[in-house]
């Protein structure tokens, strides 16, 4: 997050302070915010240097906003919301249900002219609505016992995924967790950027862009689902904003909405398959369904996905997840997927799955990411890199490629956080685009089978596994490590205190969490 933004959050993160004294929530405010930014920013797409024809009719957009005070405004605020919610298409969809929640015209009034009207939005570089909403998001974490109960993929780890899987513009890149579209709105800015001309040419698209090309990368390039639907809203208003969806005659006539809301994405196959998933699930343990008890309540309950693409029935989330995507992959269709350790190492389920995954896809690249990247605490992830392939008989999987980035590793949310150069060695060893033969180990058995020698941070940290040795692991685990672990043998290698101390939390916050599972299956 730049300066620039990060002032910007600071600024709307005060004025949540007000609107909290309002009885208003930081979540609602949040929402608030997005309504507002929206009307703003499809204005100013009308002014130069843009001149784009106007997206907000006439008297329900920012000017009109600014025309009023008082109770007056208040009142055609929460006019332009039910308008607007009536529209069709993604127009519709941004601003479905929307309600009014600032009670006072004079907050509102703030608002819009102190908060919103002082920034041309439009020119920031940063995806500014998804910074300030997981900005806020990650403040109202710190500030509550519960947290943020989201995770957001940290922007610089997205933007490495999609350099190593490099979208172009014929793909159909889909992501059935989408959040506030990261992983969407990177690989549509890299697919465009990847065929834009040399500077100082004329042409507005890429030299190999054909219109055919161009129409796709506006209204078929990207597909998701978000079961939340205050987090989608976000999503289809930043892809609105970004030019991505039906425009034009297509708009007005409610073209569909390349998100789907508030639906449950593994409760079903949906028929339609891509050349590319990038995606983040939730890390929530088991899967669940929010019905209504008998005494009006809303209650949760574990749910097991029965499908019949799935190869085994379990209330496992991620797992679900992990089937669900193998599902959307048409064949030579690629997928890079988040997913928490207990993905690579649980047994029953959990082995059925890798074992399958392992034979009946190109199982190619593993990435053990290090903690403290996430706004959540106790989270140990990875990323999957797979492929899928026609059917055989033999496994499809040859070699697993590794890398390291978490062993020695220490990151934090505030002091040392994520940056896409902590990356650089990892999609260099990647070799994005080129036959995986050309792959080398930095890892050597002799030279340095601790990976202490030769460059400090990188050395060592991507070593290759066969299939058959995979197979033969027990419960085919993939969790697998093998640096040494510095601070287990010198106390001077130690990370400081601070870090020290949250990495100590998360891992008690991960046992918590398994003996929570076991207790919860015990009662069953």
């Amino acid at each position: 997050m730049t300066n620039n933004t990060q002032q910007i959050v600071n600024k709307a993160w005060n004025f949540a302070h007000v609107l909290r004294d309002d009885g208003l929530s930081y979540m609602a405010y949040t929402e608030q915010i997005t309504f507002l930014l929206f009307l703003k920013m499809a204005h100013e797409q009308t002014e130069p240097p843009y001149n784009r024809k106007p997206i907000v009719p006439k008297g329900l957009d920012w000017p009109s906003l600014l025309a009023k005070d008082g109770d007056d405004l208040e009142v055609h605020y929460r006019h332009i919301l039910e308008e607007l919610g009536r529209k069709p298409g993604m127009l519709g969809e941004i601003f479905k249900k929307a309600r009014q929640e600032i009670q006072n015209p004079a907050t509102l009034k703030r608002l819009i002219v102190d908060l919103i009207g002082t920034e041309q939005w439009s020119s920031l570089e940063a995806d500014v609505k998804g910074d300030i909403y997981e900005g806020l998001l990650a403040k109202s974490a710190s500030e509550s016992p519960k947290g943020a109960g989201q995770y957001f993929t940290p922007r610089e780890l997205i933007k490495a995924i999609v350099d190593v899987m490099q979208p172009g513009p014929d793909d159909t890149v889909c992501d059935p967790a989408c959040g506030t579209g990261g992983f969407l709105l990177a690989a549509h800015d890299y697919a465009v950027r990847s065929y834009l001309p040399a500077p100082g040419a004329r042409q507005t698209g890429g030299p190999g862009l054909n219109p055919d090309q161009k129409k796709h990368l506006r209204s078929g390039f990207v597909r998701g689902w978000e079961l939340v639907p205050a987090t989608a809203r976000l999503c289809i208003m930043n892809l609105y904003l970004h030019g991505i969806g039906p425009s034009g005659e297509e708009a007005t006539k409610g073209a569909a909405c390349p998100i789907v809301s508030g639906l449950d994405s593994l409760a079903s196959d949906p028929g339609d398959r891509f050349s590319m998933v990038l995606t983040n699930p939730p890390f929530g343990k088991k899967s669940s369904i929010t019905i209504v008890g008998e005494d009006g309540d809303l209650e949760k309950e574990d749910h097991a996905y029965e499908r019949q693409d799935f190869w085994t029935t379990t209330k496992n989330k991620q797992l679900n997840f992990l089937q669900h995507v193998k599902t959307l992959l048409r064949i030579n269709g690629r997928c890079a997927i988040v997913v928490p350790d207990n993905v690579l190492f649980e047994g029953g389920a959990g082995e059925t799955v890798r074992r399958n995954l392992l034979k009946q896809f190109d199982v190619h690249t593993l990435l053990r990411l290090p903690t403290g990247i996430f706004y959540a605490q106790g989270v140990k992830a990875n990323v999957l890199f797979f492929d899928a392939k026609p059917a055989q008989e033999k496994p499809w999987t040859k070699r697993l490629w590794v890398y390291d980035l978490r062993t020695n590793m220490h990151f934090t949310q505030k002091t040392n956080t994520l940056k896409r150069s902590d990356l650089d060695d990892f999609v260099e060893c990647f070799k994005p685009g080129q036959p995986r033969e050309k792959r080398r180990a930095t890892w050597d058995a002799e030279k340095n089978p601790d990976g202490l020698s030769g460059r400090e941070a990188q050395a060592g940290r991507w070593r290759a596994f066969d299939y058959d040795d995979l197979i033969k692991r027990d419960k085919i685990n993939l969790d697998i490590f093998w640096l040494k672990d510095k601070s287990l043998e010198d106390a001077d290698d130690l990370p400081e205190p601070g870090v020290l101390a949250q990495e100590i939390a998360d891992d008690l916050q991960t046992a918590l969490e398994q003996f929570q599972t076991i207790v919860e299956e015990l009662k069953e």
